[in-house]
């Protein structure tokens, strides 16, 4: 099988080598091309157009930015794609977008799933990816073996959009669980308490969680390099905003987070991993 695959920055270029430890043929594009040549030293030959890329491939991968990069690929590979493949967006992007996209691509015979990934570059580099998946299920049942090489977990969810659709209420439980995180160790902390027995002492319980354990032991390392940057997290819960606005819902937590974020990006530390949400209690 020959795999395409467009965007090879931090989530993308773990995956990349993933397919290839599992005998994937992979050829690679992104716009700094410097990034897929990187590639080529795993296996992978890169490109420098995704017309030349794509060419001939039976399954084809995006994980890019933002809805708007979504948009810009696929311009490209909805006309240029060979009939009967398959398209895989990985990108955490809008569900209305995934299902315009997949519209279109059956309109030109060809196949698409939203298929939006958690877990983070650690899971990306470990091939321990939770996959959640919209579109038609014999598309996903096709697409599994692939999905093996990169993931863990995979979810089913129904129609084109609804992977994104999951993908957001992902993203909203991260943003309270990250949020409540940093405010237990900012608490810890101006109260006098030791932070590391502190932590120890209430990771033993029910406040454990991942983003509990993970982003406190980046920020007490002083590490606030992203496994997932700040700006497209911002980028996420926007999204989530939107959905939810369209719906008449309300959600506090999200929005609260959301402003905490941007007020971080307005301070410059958008290209910083999202443990650095410490930052804006530390300096408030």
């Amino acid at each position: 099988m020959n795999i395409s695959f467009i965007g090879t920055g931090v989530m993308g270029a773990s995956m990349v080598r993933n397919l290839l430890k599992n005998g994937y043929n992979v050829n690679v594009y992104n716009r700094t091309s410097s990034k897929a040549k990187a590639l080529e030293s795993d296996g992978a030959k890169s490109y420098e157009t995704i017309k030349e890329c794509i060419y001939d491939a039976d399954v084809i991968i995006t994980i890019v930015g933002y809805p708007k990069d979504v948009e810009e690929v696929y311009e490209a590979i909805i006309p240029n794609a060979k009939k009967g493949a398959v398209l895989i967006d990985m990108t955490t992007s809008s569900p209305r977008l995934a299902g315009e996209l997949y519209a279109k691509a059956k309109e030109n015979g060809l196949a698409m799933l939203d298929a939006p990934v958690s877990g983070g570059d650690k899971g990306a580099k470990e091939g321990t990816l939770t996959i959640m998946c919209g579109g038609d299920r014999e598309t996903y049942e096709k697409a599994l073996p692939v999905f093996e090489a990169i993931g863990k977990t995979f979810n089913y969810l129904g129609k084109a959009g609804n992977g994104q659709h999951a993908k957001m209420a992902n993203q909203i439980a991260i943003a309270g669980a990250i949020a409540g995180a940093m405010e237990a160790m900012t608490y810890a902390i101006r109260v006098g308490l030791d932070i590391n027995t502190t932590l120890k002492a209430i990771s033993g319980g029910a406040a454990y969680s991942f983003q509990l354990d993970m982003a406190s032991k980046k920020i007490l390392a002083g590490d606030y390099e992203p496994g997932f940057y700040i700006k497209h997290f911002i980028k996420d819960m926007q999204i989530a905003e939107t959905e939810a606005e369209r719906r008449h819902l309300v959600l506090p937590v999200l929005s609260q987070v959301l402003s905490e974020y941007e007020e971080l990006e307005e301070k410059g530390y958008g290209d910083l991993g999202s443990q650095a949400l410490y930052k804006y209690y530390m300096e408030s």
